[in-house]
């Protein structure tokens, strides 16, 4: 984390360190792996926290005023050869288990990670995958945990030694303890993951690992659009790359992603607002992503009185719940809203911000959009994900597929800049003769910009 990519394709570099080293309480008073570790919900927020003797506390502080129980505690980068060390005031190994177990024993849980933008991660000066695979379980045991995250970026990323020493151990320390969860977090662009990055993935899959969660880094693009465009535009692309890269549905995908902007203004000078954390929430849980983080909450969300955490924690025990049985396709079909049939007054617009540079308008109020010849290999139930605008207000449409009708409810969307999407699960027949209906006999429904199957 803390780096910045002012243009596509430059390294990262880091952003000034934030917190300053108040001191190391490297003797804690209480061990953590005592606390078992709980489980994650399906869906929850896990903002970073620069963990320092200066900032442990803020975790008690943050739960105290939103509720939120789960953080990201960054990072642990190598001290020497195969023994890391907390970067912010180089604290050792079990420094701060009491603050941990505080928050297990009040229902809680970390995620610690290695790396970051500055200080190295672990396989580039631990050159045995034994001793590597030895030293990711200590942290395990030390801090009575269960899922680690590793943020490989810049010159770290292109390490590819050390990276397949990182997979092989990660494997082998899974091989012994099952219960161990592995999180990649990881630069994106807005459109998705680059070949660098899918190579980690796709040598972290051939070494055996089994990787929990990609988390994007959704922050710093650089390209002067804003910045809550473009957190949307990557989540969109790296849910299909990694649908691809897992073989699983585009659903499944979503639930394998994590979204971390920085919570305020970016490097680039973008402001990634309050507002923009609502809208990224609003579509997190539409598409059941499975965290939401941010960087990171004493520099940037402490003096705002943790309002990031609070709205990011509303995801935390949500209901979206994507499918957990893979819809019997091959893939995904994209169908845009300007080449359905249209009755009834709506009309086609333009859209600078849509996939295909239009969207339906006056849908509802007796308005209607149909969809014919969408085409499916096999019978069985399929996701449906919407893309829409709902500028003002929430709406409703009447979604009806091969005859079967559901009301289905759209949130508000902050501005015609910004589509956001919503899935559904729908019933679909073998072949090309299935008709999917939007309409709304007596209210304004949804602009529309496409539908995927």
């Amino acid at each position: 984390m803390r780096w910045s990519r002012l243009t596509k394709g430059l390294v990262a570099t880091a952003l000034p360190v934030a917190a300053v080293a108040m001191g190391i309480n490297a003797t804690a008073s209480a061990s953590a792996s005592s606390q078992a570790a709980n489980a994650f919900p399906a869906h929850y927020a896990a903002p970073y926290l620069e963990l320092s003797s200066g900032t442990a506390g803020d975790m008690a502080a943050d739960m105290k005023a939103t509720g939120l129980k789960d953080y990201t505690l960054a990072f642990l980068i190598p001290k020497s050869g195969c023994t890391p060390q907390w970067e912010a005031g180089n604290s050792a190994l079990g420094a701060f288990t009491s603050q941990v177990s505080t928050l297990k024993a009040a229902g809680g849980n970390v995620i610690i990670s290695f790396g970051g933008a500055e200080g190295g991660e672990l396989a580039q000066t631990c050159t045995s995958v034994s001793s590597l695979t030895a030293a990711y379980a200590s942290v395990v045991d030390t801090y009575g945990i269960t899922r680690l995250d590793f943020d490989i970026e810049g010159g770290t990323l292109g390490n590819t030694a050390a990276n397949t020493r990182r997979n092989q151990a990660l494997a082998a320390l899974q091989a012994q303890n099952p219960n161990v969860e592995v999180d990649y977090t990881l630069a994106v662009d807005p459109s998705g993951l680059e070949s660098d990055t899918l190579n980690l993935l796709k040598d972290a899959k051939s070494k055996g690992v089994k990787v929990n969660l990609v988390n994007i880094m959704t922050m710093d693009f650089g390209d002067g659009e804003n910045a809550l465009n473009d957190a949307l535009s990557a989540a969109k692309g790296t849910a299909t790359q990694l649908a691809s890269l897992y073989g699983i549905s585009t659903a499944q995908a979503y639930a394998r992603i994590g979204l971390t902007p920085i919570a305020g203004k970016n490097d680039d000078n973008e402001n990634f607002t309050q507002a923009n954390a609502t809208t990224l929430e609003t579509f997190a849980a539409a598409n059941g992503v499975q965290e939401l983080s941010f960087w990171e909450v004493d520099s940037y969300d402490k003096g705002t009185g943790y309002a990031y955490s609070r709205i990011f924690n509303k995801i935390t025990d949500g209901t979206t719940t994507p499918p957990t049985t893979p819809p019997p396709s091959g893939g995904s079909t994209s169908y845009e809203a300007e080449a359905a049939t249209l009755a009834g007054g709506t009309t086609v617009t333009s859209c600078a911000h849509c996939s295909g540079g239009k969207k339906l308008s006056y849908l509802g109020n007796g308005g209607t959009a149909t969809f014919t010849n969408v085409s499916e290999p096999a019978a069985g139930t399929y996701t449906l994900t919407i893309s829409f605008m709902s500028v003002g207000q929430a709406r409703t449409a009447v979604v009806t597929v091969n005859g079967t009708a559901q009301t289905v409810s759209f949130p508000e969307t902050p501005d015609y800049n910004t589509v956001v999407t919503k899935a559904v699960t729908v019933t679909l027949k073998a072949g090309s003769g299935n008709t999917i209906q939007f309409s709304n006999p007596s209210a304004g429904a949804p602009n529309l910009d496409r539908i995927v199957v």
